[in-house]
C-alpha cells in the first residue's frame, strides 16, 4: 500500500489521475471504449507499455475494473468502478476551462460534448452522463 507524498487533497487526487494519460482512459471508458484495442485507438495514441500500466494503476487504485467478454474468454474488458464514475465532474469542468481559457480549435470529440452539454445545465448533464454510464455498465456486467 502506498503513502500519499502529502496530506493536501489536491496532492492525493494527483498522485492518482495528474499524469498525462489517466484522465484521457477515464474520458474514453465515458465515451463507450471497454477493450484494450479500442483505447490504443485514442487520437491520443498511448504507447502500449503506458497503457497497461496505467491500466493496472488505475484498477489498483479501485477507479476501474476488469472483466472479460462472456463469449470471448481472451478479451479483457475494462470498466469504471463507482468511485471512477464520480470523476466525472472533474472532467466536465476541466473541458469547459480549455475551452473558456484557451485558444484552441477543438476536434471531433470536444466539438461533439460542447454541442451536447450546452443544452443542459452542467449539473443536469454530469448527472445524466454518470447515470448513462452506470446503466451501460450494470446492463453489460449482468449478461
Amino acid at each position: 500500500m502506498r503513502t500519499n507524498r502529502s496530506q493536501c487533497p489536491l496532492v492525493n487526487i494527483l498522485d492518482i489521475v495528474g499524469d498525462k494519460w489517466s484522465l484521457i482512459i477515464i474520458r474514453d471508458l465515458f465515451l463507450g471504449k471497454k477493450t484494450f484495442t479500442e483505447f490504443m485507438n485514442s487520437p491520443e495514441k498511448f504507447a502500449s507499455n503506458i497503457l497497461s500500466n496505467r491500466l493496472e494503476f488505475l484498477i489498483n487504485q479501485g477507479l476501474l475494473k476488469v472483466t472479460k467478454f462472456p463469449h470471448d474468454k481472451k478479451t479483457k474488458i475494462y470498466y469504471l468502478t463507482d468511485k471512477g464514475i464520480d470523476l466525472y465532474p472533474i472532467l466536465y469542468e476541466m473541458m469547459y476551462w480549455s475551452k473558456r481559457n484557451l485558444d484552441e480549435e477543438f476536434g471531433p470529440l470536444g466539438l461533439q460534448f460542447f454541442k451536447d452539454s450546452k443544452r443542459l445545465s452542467s449539473k443536469t448533464f454530469i448527472k445524466r452522463t454518470q447515470s448513462k454510464y452506470t446503466q451501460v455498465r450494470d446492463e453489460f456486467l449482468s449478461v
